[in-house]
């Protein structure tokens, strides 16, 4: 006998109360006038308040927002919540980086890492679906498989549960430790769009946490009909997990190629709204011992890139058990960044960071879902 955990049809016995951290404005506004909070023509204003406390205070209780009436507050609590999801681990390595593997369903675990000294001061990487359905061979996220989509709510979660435990509420306009959001986490962003989308317009709106649209960056496996949305809608940065010069070897390291080919990426890329020398994109490239890291690869790399406003991230493959692949040699590292620089790219060389607590690039997949699996297994031996 056998038991199949299917999350993605599991309905609770009743319906969660709606988290309006997930709300855009216009969905805020028409919520408060759903639940009969207030009439259509005062709920912009109301909705205003409402979006300050939670966004601008980060508060998570309907009763202290002060300058709201206390029966209004009242029906607010009745009828939503503002509740942040469990925190079941929270790790800090020893360079400075924080992990959280965060709970926000019975079964849905994601996590999110804020790395300090990036951008302009430090960087959360946040998830965008439960597991991943790309299965890149390099990537150790990659091998758990896709449960779900995020929704908007629980993408802003991450980011409230960072400035929470990093003290940055309400909202500072000057010395932020959290600058700059990048989706780089669990998931390809793309293919849950929509979300992602409604996620940026809170997480940028100037009247709460108000990061600016040019220190958000999403990057894709490169799912090209989506780039253009992508950028109409969110006006994002760009970044793209490139990996490989040539098809045959990019078809081995990113299986999404086999469907978006290396012409049409790079078709896709160029068309992408905005892109300029002030919104370059960012080609990530993850440096494989003998497999792409040759001077003849970088060549071939500046080739493809030509006349393309770029930078170039070079980043040294973390290991993880069970991977076949070695990180490139340092020297090898260097003499790669030389020829992108020689031709006029930037080309930094991404420092490992958070290696200790399996936060590094690559590596968000999370222990829990070895206990998970080894219950699972026992509730099988036990039903045979």
């Amino acid at each position: 006998m056998s038991i199949t955990l299917d999350l993605s049809r599991a309905q609770p016995a009743t319906a969660a109360p709606v988290n309006l951290s997930g709300l855009t404005r216009e969905g805020l506004r028409q919520a408060l006038i759903d639940a009969d909070i207030c009439p259509p023509e005062k709920a912009k204003m109301r909705a205003s308040q409402v979006w300050g406390w939670i966004h601008h205070f980060g508060v998570t209780d309907f009763a202290a927002m002060s300058n709201v009436a206390k029966d209004t507050r009242e029906r607010l609590a009745a009828a939503f919540t503002l509740a942040r999801p469990e925190i079941v681990e929270r790790q800090v390595s020893n360079d400075g980086t924080r992990k959280w593997l965060i709970r926000t369903a019975p079964g849905i675990e994601i996590e999110a890492v804020y790395i300090p000294d990036v951008g302009r001061a430090g960087a959360l990487c946040v998830s965008s679906q439960v597991g991943c359905t790309l299965n890149c061979t390099f990537c150790h996220t990659g091998t758990q498989k896709l449960v779900r989509n995020l929704t908007a709510a629980e993408i802003v979660a991450q980011v409230q549960v960072a400035r929470d435990d990093l003290g940055e509420w309400p909202s500072p306009k000057e010395d932020r430790r959290l600058s700059n959001i990048v989706f780089m986490g669990m998931g390809e962003p793309l293919y849950n769009l929509d979300h992602v989308a409604d996620a940026i317009d809170i997480i940028s709106d100037n009247e709460g946490i108000a990061l600016s649209r040019r220190r958000i960056t999403v990057s894709t496996s490169g799912v090209v009909p989506q780039l253009e949305a992508l950028g109409t809608r969110t006006q994002a940065m760009l970044a793209i997990s490139l990996h490989a010069t040539n098809d045959p070897l990019r078809d081995v390291l990113v299986p999404l190629n086999k469907k978006y080919d290396l012409a049409q990426l790079m078709a896709g890329i160029r068309a992408y709204p905005g892109l300029s020398n002030a919104r370059r994109v960012t080609f990530e490239y993850v440096m494989l011992k003998g497999v792409n890291d040759s001077p003849d690869e970088a060549r071939a790399l500046l080739k493809l890139i030509e006349g393309i406003p770029a930078k170039v991230n070079l980043i040294p493959f973390n290991p993880w058990p069970g991977t076949d692949y070695e990180c490139s040699d340092w020297k090898t590292i260097e003499r790669f960044a030389a020829i992108l620089n020689k031709a006029g790219y930037a080309s930094p060389i991404r420092t490992p960071r958070g290696r200790d607590i399996l936060a590094a690039c690559g590596q968000l997949k999370s222990e829990s879902e070895k206990v998970r699996a080894s219950t699972l297994r026992k509730a099988e031996q036990d039903a045979a």
